[in-house]
């Protein structure tokens, strides 16, 4: 139930982000979530493809400098209060949350949530045992 999440190191430069996502798009691999947080030299792009693993050998192959990394995909009520309940639920069994970022779906009832978190197996069936929905990779690689 984890989901490969690519993490791009871009200089703050014109054009870098261009340049990645044209790369991408040039070998057919969709982005369906992605996320940025940048400092003033350097960016870090967070990216969930379609093709993980071809889109990190690309990328590498372009001289881009990209890693992989494990995260979880869940599905919350599009509703207030209802990513707080999975913060809780998480919190309750010490399980930190280093980052998270929202993305659209199919279903507009539905708020897809991607969690990095130190522990992904647990946190995977602490999440399940209490009925939140825990994407599958390839759920979240169709979308």
């Amino acid at each position: 139930m984890l989901v490969k999440q690519l993490s791009v190191f871009l200089e703050n430069k014109l054009g870098r982000l261009a340049e990645v996502t044209k790369i991408l798009g040039e070998k057919d691999i969709d982005i369906s979530a992605l996320s940025i947080a940048d400092t003033t030299d350097f960016g870090i792009l967070r990216l969930i493809v379609n093709k993980p693993e071809e889109a990190e050998q690309i990328l590498r192959e372009n001289g881009i400098a990209v890693s992989c990394t494990n995260v979880i995909a869940i599905a919350v009520a599009d509703k207030p209060g209802a990513l707080a309940k999975v913060l809780q639920i998480l919190d309750n069994v010490s399980i930190g949350i280093e980052y998270l970022y929202a993305f659209v779906g199919k279903n507009k009832d539905e708020a897809l949530v991607i969690i990095k978190v130190e522990v992904p197996e647990k946190a995977v069936e602490t999440l399940e045992k209490s009925g939140i929905r825990v994407l599958s990779s390839n759920e979240v690689y169709k979308l």
